[in-house]
């Protein structure tokens, strides 16, 4: 497991949502969510604070501990200012794990790497640290070492991107040599009709008298032509009425006196489709860690509820399109992305805290489930938005491990998937 999973187990075995266990952490929902996919690591502090809420280890958290007990001093231990050499492992083993963890490079400063250790082996031993000088330098020599290294492959990157971002000026001073200036604009859709409108405009840089143009657009399924007019200034305008896709393509055609007939890409229109549909629709279950007994799953207690939560989209390409509300929505247990059965709303559970503006559902108690190691289970939302247009949204899928635990098998975190990819 990692540290990200092990916060998530005892959390969900508490009946805590992201938000009120971040309440009492004083840090935001947006920072439980990262620690439990991994994409950060709580600071020391915070790391103490959880140990403390949960009643396990430091040392457990990061997995350097493989038993969830109590962390407690030994009864017979007594304190002599200096750690064992076991201890001093176990010290060495979390800081290492603690750096190599840590998103972005930690300060130079050797205080600061000083008070991490400090931090762990007062927490997991609550003893001494004096005697540990000796192997912090070799510690910190490694970590400045790790460092540079980071230095330099950033500084390869960034090499690579910046050759990469000329290519491309490049290439698109190479295709704008047709236009001395044009335009494409989105000024309309009609989410019932599911189209878009876009007024589109191109100056040709060598305007010869007798040449005319004509504007393509294409969703997909190949360029369709619309009339392009000569307005004043030479230049060519008109009107782009096609299907809403996620993937746009506008063009103009410049047409000589001499049939010499010469393209111009005006712009491409990426995730338009998207933007329209329902606000990203959070879904939570908890199956995480839920044993599985001679091939079969069964559901009780809190592992079967499942609540969601309408969460707004900050990551819109357009404020120019609107944006569709949900007409329905159904959750359900799959297998393999096939319904097993539907879940039947339900109040808050009692043993749920902080999941206020969260609509719950829930299985039968005791449902069981027959798995193999060859399957996936995850729980979805199916859902028909107010223009009929249907899309799912899942919960991250599960599978059985070696210990037969239900563990990730992926983590899209509510992903949005066409309903083509599932069967009902």
């Amino acid at each position: 497991m990692t540290i990200g999973n092990r916060i998530a187990q005892k959390r969900k075995e508490r009946g805590l949502s992201q938000e009120a266990l971040g309440e009492q952490l004083g840090v935001s929902r947006q920072a439980i969510y990262k620690w439990e996919s991994d994409a950060a690591l709580p600071e020391i502090e915070k790391l103490i604070a959880l140990s403390r809420l949960f009643g396990v280890s430091v040392g457990w958290l990061l997995g350097v501990e493989e038993a969830a007990v109590p962390h407690e001093a030994p009864e017979t231990a007594e304190p002599t200012g200096e750690l064992t050499e076991t201890q001093l492992k176990m010290v060495e083993e979390i800081v290492a794990r603690y750096l190599a963890a840590q998103p972005r490079p930690l300060p130079r400063k050797r205080r600061t790497l000083l008070k991490v250790c400090i931090a762990a082996a007062g927490i997991c031993f609550a003893v001494g640290m004096y005697n540990t000088v000796s192997r912090l330098d070799r510690l910190n020599t490694q970590y400045n070492a790790l460092q540079n290294s980071v230095s330099n492959i950033n500084s390869t990157v960034n090499n690579q991107i910046n050759g990469i971002s000329n290519r491309v000026e490049s290439i698109l001073k190479a295709q704008n040599a047709l236009t001395a200036d044009y335009s494409a604009r989105l000024t309309a859709s009609d989410l019932g009709r599911n189209t878009v409108t876009f007024a589109l405009r191109a100056v040709p840089k060598t305007y010869q008298e007798g040449m005319s143009a004509v504007f393509l657009a294409d969703s997909g399924d190949g360029p369709a032509d619309f009339p392009a007019d000569l307005a004043p200034g030479r230049a060519f305008v008109g009107e782009a009425t096609v299907e809403l896709t996620d993937s746009i393509t506008l063009s103009v055609v410049f047409i000589y006196p001499d049939g010499t007939r010469q393209t111009q890409l005006l712009d491409t229109y990426e995730g338009l489709l998207s933007v329209t549909f329902p606000d990203y629709l959070h879904i939570d279950g908890h199956m995480t860690f839920m044993d599985v007994k001679n091939g079969v799953v069964t559901y009780s207690g809190n592992d079967r509820y499942v609540h969601l939560r309408m969460m707004q989209d900050s990551s819109s390409t357009t404020k120019d399109l609107p944006v569709a509300k949900i007409a329905s929505a159904q959750v359900g247990l799959f297998r393999n992305r096939t319904l097993l059965t539907w879940l039947e709303s339900c109040p808050q559970p009692a043993t749920f805290h902080g999941f206020e503006g969260h609509d719950f559902y829930c299985l039968p108690e005791n449902y069981s489930v027959g798995i193999t190691r060859e399957d996936t289970l995850c729980f979805a939302v199916f859902v028909t938005d107010e223009y009929g247009r249907e899309l799912v949204f899942s919960d991250s899928a599960y599978c059985m491990d070696d210990d037969s635990e239900l563990t990730y098998a992926s983590r899209p975190w509510a992903y949005r998937t066409s309903p083509d990819e599932w069967t009902f």
